[in-house]
């Protein structure tokens, strides 16, 4: 009998990564919110107000997101607060003698392999917040909205899920 049951496990754990293979996005694109930076060029200037923006955005949604427990939930929450990210930035700008301003949107886009806090996420196309400066035409960065790999405060709580492990836990409920 135990050999039957393990024989099903890994036959549904087979099938489940089959099925994820077939689909246009992985599991990981779809329950992913990423945020992307783009800084106005790459001058040294542009660069180091590109991080100073970086920080404010963080400190300012990362009570939000810490309370969102889906992507959807983290998405509607930054959907919600996209002129309040723009103005955040805004406001950095001008502090730093900067005037060519900042643009929030929510859209998807390509990111490619990147690993953060030992959790890698594939290349891909992702949902992400799109927070441009000035001409947005310098180096950026990005990290991970929701779960909040960036936005944790330092708290560390971020719970990882495994698709395979419910589908067995659920097996043998």
């Amino acid at each position: 009998m135990k050999k039957i049951v393990a024989v099903l496990v890994l036959i549904i754990a087979i099938g489940c990564i089959a099925l994820a293979g077939l689909g246009g996005e992985t599991t990981a694109q779809t329950e992913y919110l990423r945020i992307h930076i783009r800084a106005n060029s790459n001058s040294e200037e542009d660069q180091a107000v590109k991080y100073k923006v970086r920080d404010a955005v963080v400190t300012y949604l990362t009570p939000t997101v810490a309370e969102c427990e889906t992507k959807e939930a983290a998405y509607a929450a930054v959907e919600e607060k996209l002129s309040a990210v723009a103005q955040v930035a805004d406001g950095v700008l001008r502090a730093n003698g900067y005037f060519y301003g900042a643009r929030a949107d929510l859209k998807r886009e390509e990111f490619p392999t990147r690993v953060y806090e030992g959790a890698t996420l594939e290349a891909g196309v992702y949902d992400a917040l799109i927070l441009e400066l000035g001409s947005g035409e310098g180096d950026n960065w990005w990290c991970v909205v929701y779960p909040p790999l960036c936005f944790t405060a330092g708290n560390g709580n971020i719970v990882y899920k495994s698709k395979i492990a419910e589908i067995v836990r659920k097996f043998f409920a």
